[in-house]
């Protein structure tokens, strides 16, 4: 990022104002982005006020096709430029996530993912998960002492737990990173899609997309900045969830769970999956 990019993220109008007064183009871009872009996407309306006065183009094309006041729409600063363009609005698909927001924002406010490992599968129950995953119901003893304090006792490496939840369902392993890996996800998202979620201790949350048995996208980081070449949807959630990857990863997916037992338990199964190589996948 540029200085201006940066402050246009993180610091005052103030900043923002002397270091567009300095710059000679105020809407250079980097990565596809220019700092007004960065302003709305870090919901710093003032910041972006300030950039459109000294000459910001909000209605700039954006490689996602999110310009800044396009993407300021899907937020609550609809208004920040005025009327948009004549034809620049939130398609039926966007309004319909945009509507789910601050409803699923609120499920899962402060859902802390340090060591889960999520799948958000749509249209699949709990009962077809594990049919699709050849698990059955672990030991009810064992369920109820992971309930109880969910961090993997010994011999339950195998063992994840799923929720039906609005849209589908969620499979998680509070200790682990199984529900991600390439053969569960694969499984899966035969005939559906999948985000899995995995919160890595030492790097932060792992993301990735498997739509029915073929991944599409991977190293992926919900809940972060988008990428470069991220889609149109991965941009608009990266703006309605930033720092909840739960919320991303279901929103994605299409679920909408009305609280976070399905991310933070107890689910409402836990299984046993087989033994097998967990991370090599035949589509």
């Amino acid at each position: 990022m540029t200085a201006l990019q940066n402050a246009a993220e993180r610091g005052t109008p103030e900043q923002v104002a002397e270091l567009a007064r300095q710059a000679a183009d105020v809407d250079a871009e980097t990565e596809g982005h220019t700092a007004l872009w960065w302003a709305v996407h870090a919901r710093r309306p003032e910041n972006a006020r300030v950039l459109a006065g000294a000459g910001a183009d909000p209605w700039r094309p954006d490689p996602a096709g999110w310009p800044p006041g396009r993407l300021a729409l899907a937020g609550p600063t609809p208004d920040l430029f005025g009327a948009a363009p004549a034809g620049v609005v939130l398609s039926d698909a966007e309004a319909v996530i945009v509507a789910a927001a601050a409803g699923l924002g609120d499920a899962l406010h402060g859902c802390l993912l340090e060591g889960t490992g999520l799948a958000c599968v749509a249209g699949v129950d709990a009962a077809e998960a594990a049919r699709r995953l050849d698990a059955v119901p672990a030991d009810p003893a064992v369920g109820r002492a992971l309930s109880a304090d969910p961090w993997a006792p010994e011999g339950t490496d195998q063992i994840v737990g799923v929720t039906d939840v609005p849209g589908g369902c969620v499979v998680t392993q509070p200790w682990g990173y199984l529900p991600q890996t390439p053969v569960v996800t694969g499984l899966l998202s035969a005939g559906t899609v999948c985000y899995g979620v995995y919160s890595n201790p030492k790097s932060g949350n792992q993301g990735c997309i498997v739509r029915d048995g073929v991944t599409e996208g991977s190293d992926l980081h919900p809940g972060g900045a988008p990428y470069v070449d991220s889609s149109a949807v991965e941009v608009l959630l990266s703006y309605l969830y930033p720092g909840n990857a739960a919320a991303y990863a279901c929103a994605y997916a299409g679920l909408r769970p009305v609280d976070a037992r399905a991310i933070t338990g107890p689910p409402d199964t836990w299984l046993m999956l087989p033994e097998r190589d967990y991370w090599h996948h035949s589509a």
